[in-house]
């Protein structure tokens, strides 16, 4: 079984759906609410274990009834939970999601205790990250803990995977730490400050991470699929098309299910199909961690 450690954001996710995403000062009535489970690393996290990963989430929760609701969910998950801390001064993470018909989605995030999430938090973790093949990140967490568990992981010899979401400036000494990193398009162009009129979606634009210092990288294309850039090759794997109704965790359906691919034994180019299969089912359900499969759907699924 691989074991995975992941280290980010735990939020419950508050989501309405509407004919059409709000414009600044409109209110769209007759939207359908839900409120289910999210935060990228909480997302990630189940989406790993899901897939017949044990998962071990370095995270910080309220004190409130969203934190017991949290606990209680990562534990029926089979997530190891030991170092999920209770924050007895912040409320635990919130965001508000708009879904359209088109499935596209807009969201607003509050987060509260994640935002208190440190490195003496990564530290107690240290023993388990030892025994893991891979660490997963985002960006929902400070950056200073994002820096910490990745030196802490490269030290140990544990491969890091970044998804740098939300984009945000980076220190330089992170991308070196950085075994793999998977951004999505407007992330990939945040980070490597292009203009709108730049391509990011070609081998020559992503291959500036590798001079930045990191391993390899995947740029998510949705429905397109994701190319997969390496020191020595680059390649497209293409997405399986299906009817998608709420992209909110697509890109954390992929990264989970990569992280276990990897872990499995797959190499890179197969590990990335597998990902995209799992985020192809991911976006045919609403919301986000009661949306990812399991390992039998993904395997069954064709194309």
């Amino acid at each position: 079984m691989p074991k995975i450690m992941v280290v980010g954001s735990s939020n419950t996710d508050m989501v309405v759906r509407t004919e059409h995403l709000p414009r600044p000062g409109e209110t769209v009535i007759g939207g359908e609410f839900v409120s289910v489970p999210g935060g990228k690393g909480a997302n990630q996290a189940v989406a790993a274990a899901r897939l017949g990963a044990e998962v071990t989430l370095v995270a910080r929760l309220g004190r409130d009834v969203f934190g017991d609701s949290s606990l209680r969910n990562f534990k029926a998950e089979g997530l190891v939970t030991e170092f999920v801390v209770r924050d007895p001064e912040r409320p635990s993470g919130v965001a508000l999601i708009f879904v359209d018909n088109a499935a596209e989605n807009m969201i607003a995030v509050a987060p509260g205790a994640n935002g208190a999430l440190s490195t003496d938090d990564v530290d107690r973790a240290s023993d388990a990250l030892a025994e893991c093949d891979a660490l997963i990140l985002q960006l929902e967490v400070p950056p200073r803990t994002v820096l910490h568990a990745a030196r802490l992981a490269h030290d140990l010899g544990v491969r890091v995977i970044l998804n740098p979401a939300p984009a945000r400036p980076l220190p330089s000494e992170l991308f070196a730490m950085v075994d793999l990193i998977v951004p999505n398009e407007t992330e990939a162009r945040q980070l490597l400050e292009l203009g709108d009129d730049q391509a990011v979606d070609e081998p020559a634009a992503l291959r500036h991470f590798l001079d930045m210092g990191v391993g390899n990288i995947i740029l998510t294309l949705g429905s397109r699929g994701a190319l997969v850039v390496t020191p020595g090759e680059s390649r497209m794997i293409l997405a399986t098309k299906v009817k998608a109704v709420d992209t909110t965790a697509a890109g954390d359906a992929f990264t989970g299910a990569l992280a276990v691919g990897l872990s499995s034994g797959m190499d890179l180019f197969r590990s990335t199909e597998f990902a995209c299969k799992s985020a192809s089912i991911a976006v045919t359900r609403l919301g986000a961690q009661c949306s990812m499969p399991t390992r039998e759907e993904v395997e069954a699924l064709s194309g």
